[in-house]
């Protein structure tokens, strides 16, 4: 396990919004159904728009089964839209909707973004993103993830608060500002 680092480091199969070529790269292991999670979603909503070309965001699952009874299942018709070309339609909608995540809510939602309903459900029943979940899962574990959300700001697990728009978004900057004179960013400034 490498303790603060993030393994794998981002990669083609991620699900990114924004350039490759970003200063930042802000990765969050989430979690559908984490009442955390949903509060940290419009912070994060806010920061991309904030910093615009300047911050790639990804997002790993990394569903807390136990906890949340519904979070695999959110996560498994996320990647079942990201099959369709709508991950990140889901990835809002869902979180938009963290208190309706039953199967026949997630069709419904499947529905609204024009997506193949009858494919998402067949996915669902067969668990064809099952594997996919459980692969970004382990890479959490790997990468010490204990609990959601989870961010990493270039690599290096986040240990600020992310919770405080402010700070959050003031440590992005500065990571950006040290990507763009060469030097390794600190995780956590300012948290």
């Amino acid at each position: 396990m490498s303790e603060g680092r993030l393994t794998p480091p981002v990669s083609a199969v991620d699900h990114a919004a924004g350039p490759d070529n970003a200063p930042v790269t802000l990765v969050e292991y989430g979690d559908y159904e984490c009442p955390h999670c949903g509060l940290a979603h419009p912070i994060v909503k806010a920061t991309q728009q904030a910093l615009g070309s300047q911050l790639r965001f990804v997002f790993r699952n990394f569903p807390l089964a136990e906890a949340h009874p519904h979070a695999r299942l959110a996560a498994q018709a996320a990647e079942a839209a990201a099959a369709q070309g709508k991950f990140w339609e889901m990835h809002d909608m869902v979180f938009e909707h963290q208190d309706a995540l039953e199967i026949e809510d997630l069709l419904g939602y499947a529905k609204s973004l024009g997506l193949d309903v009858a494919q998402i459900a067949r996915d669902l029943e067969a668990g064809t993103y099952a594997k996919r979940v459980r692969d970004d899962f382990r890479n959490g574990v790997r990468s010490g993830v204990n609990g959601t959300p989870t961010f990493f700001v270039n690599g290096v697990r986040y240990e600020g608060s992310w919770a405080n728009k402010e700070s959050f978004m003031h440590a992005l900057r500065e990571a950006a500002g040290q990507a763009g004179r060469g030097t390794r960013p600190t995780a956590g400034a300012n948290g």
